[in-house]
């Protein structure tokens, strides 16, 4: 796995296109009603690829190999969401990742996170809110199977305060990578958050149900 994420060329179209590479890589935009949203994959690269099918239109480009934004062990390529990491190998060069990707291929209605990468959205988001001029606030977030980030003073940012922005997150009621209960931690810290629960595990769900409950929440921006 390679520790360094980085963010690619990616046309500012209504369809999807990649940038970086699998997961722990910056994709833009995922487009739907006409909506630009940055992707913040985890270290499952493929998991959002139903998703992406299912609300943009277009050809999806093939995954690659997985990698993570940051690592909680200085010399191993391991990440634990739920032990206090002795280290965040990679996080300063995973933020400039997102805030490049931002500003070179930007403006974005929203962000979506899955896993590691959700994690990572909502510390943007707080870094944003928090005045840090390099992550401007969208318009939306979409977090799915996220948590609070630990360690080296991460988690202080997101329980600041609450998060203004409208939020939608996404867990499953048996996930063992991410227990739905750090889920709910990452929600609590969002006002007037909304929530879509499903009997998973850690994945993304995109049946039906589902993609009506994602399309009800994005309708609210399409106007």
């Amino acid at each position: 796995m390679d520790g360094e994420p980085r963010a690619g060329a990616a046309t500012p179209s209504r369809g999807p296109a990649g940038a970086g590479r699998g997961a722990g890589g910056v994709r833009a935009p995922l487009s739907s009603r006409g909506l630009r949203c940055l992707q913040l994959q985890g270290r499952e690269g493929g998991a959002a690829r139903s998703l992406r099918r299912s609300l943009a239109p277009g050809p999806c480009p093939a995954e690659e190999q997985p990698r993570g934004w940051w690592f909680s062990e200085q010399e191993a390529d391991v990440f634990s969401a739920l032990e206090e990491p002795t280290v965040c190998r990679g996080l300063e060069e995973a933020l400039g990742t997102v805030a490049q990707a931002l500003k070179k291929l930007g403006p974005f209605d929203g962000i979506l996170g899955f896993s590691q990468g959700a994690a990572l959205a909502a510390l943007v988001c707080a870094l944003g809110q928090a005045g840090d001029p390099r992550f401007p606030l969208p318009r939306f977030i979409i977090l799915v199977s996220g948590f609070c980030p630990r360690g080296l003073g991460l988690k202080e940012p997101i329980l600041q305060g609450p998060l203004s922005l409208p939020s939608l997150h996404v867990f499953g009621d048996t996930d063992r990578v991410i227990p739905s209960q750090e889920s709910m931690q990452l929600c609590s810290r969002f006002a007037g958050a909304i929530t879509l629960t499903h009997s998973g595990g850690h994945f993304i769900p995109a049946a039906a149900p589902q993609r009506q409950a994602y399309l009800k929440f994005l309708d609210q921006f399409s106007e």
